[in-house]
């Protein structure tokens, strides 16, 4: 059986890879059997990751409420469960937000939530 070479459709791969993988260290951006493993790597990374972020993002807001409830003597279930009770339907980014930018609000959430039977 002949030998088949890749031509032109290759060198378009071969280039396709080299320039995803720009930056990277060593012969990852230079060298293409390296550069093809670091480039899958690189994309499974990147596929977990945008995932993890959202969890990540979530438990940083969290930590936050908690903190900010805490400080006016409520817990972050009971502060989440006052809420719940009384209608309030803000999500955990903007109740984060809140807590940081515009204490006083946030203050004023709290007292609604222990009102609401949060503690």
């Amino acid at each position: 059986m002949p030998r088949v070479k890749g031509g032109p459709r290759d060198h378009r791969r071969h280039k396709k890879v080299l320039k995803l993988t720009k930056g990277q260290w060593g012969s990852k951006h230079a060298l293409f059997r390296r550069a093809n493993e670091a480039m899958l790597k690189s994309l499974s990374y990147a596929y977990r990751d945008r995932r993890n972020r959202k969890r990540d993002m979530r438990r940083l807001w969290i930590a936050r409420i908690n903190a900010a409830a805490r400080q006016s003597g409520l817990s972050y279930n009971r502060f989440m469960y006052g809420l719940k009770q009384a209608g309030v339907e803000l999500d955990r980014k903007v109740l984060a937000q809140m807590a940081i930018e515009d204490a006083d609000a946030f203050a004023q959430l709290v007292e609604v939530a222990k009102a609401e039977g949060g503690g």
